[in-house]
């Protein structure tokens, strides 16, 4: 009767001890939830932060732990969780002045991820793209209709004025009568 293979909806993998704060690990964690392993790696490869190497090799991990131990291909998995917790503090301590010493806290983390496993294949092969329906190869082929565009907020900038447009001020003059067209910071200006 126990014949019947367990049906596998999800993966785990633990690292321990990271020597990073949590709270900085977590910004990375938050960017991956929901996501497939195949983009969430991509993700990480680009990302620059200090958490993004030990959380890419968690997946890996985990991904790893998924083919081997139950034979699930990597393009049925997601990220269904990933925690961060934290784990013990070093205490160091810095010289301050005066003799005195101020403890620095080294904040490590433990992080916990849970892999899902979907139904079918979620990324598509990398090369190839999805053949489009009939419908959609119709719509394709329609010239798309020019949307309505909007004045830019600077386009005030840009404008150049024209002769005869707008009120048509005087060029600036020197309060003494004098025209200026050079100037220098000795004081001296040139005529």
């Amino acid at each position: 009767m126990e014949d019947l293979k367990k049906i596998i909806t999800e993966v785990k993998a633990r690292a321990g001890g990271i020597h990073i704060s949590p709270r900085k690990a977590r910004l990375v964690a938050r960017l991956l939830k929901d996501m497939p392993v195949e983009t969430a790696l991509s993700q990480l490869k680009f990302l620059v932060k200090k958490a993004a190497r030990p959380i890419s090799k968690l997946i890996d991990s985990a991904v790893a732990n998924a083919s081997h131990n139950h034979q699930i291909e990597k393009e049925r998995l997601f990220i269904k969780n990933l925690t961060i917790d934290g784990g013990p503090v070093y205490m160091r301590y810095m010289p301050r002045a005066q003799g005195r010493a101020l403890p620095v806290r080294k904040r490590t983390s433990h992080m916990n991820l849970i892999l899902g496993v979907g139904k079918k294949s979620i990324a598509r092969p990398a090369g190839k793209k999805p053949e489009p329906k009939p419908e959609e190869a119709l719509q394709a082929v329609k010239a798309p209709e020019p949307e309505e565009t909007k004045p830019s907020r600077f386009s005030f900038l840009r404008r150049k004025r024209k002769e005869g447009s707008g009120p048509q001020l005087p060029p600036k003059q020197d309060p003494k009568g004098k025209h200026y067209t050079g100037f220098d910071r000795r004081g001296n200006m040139g005529s």
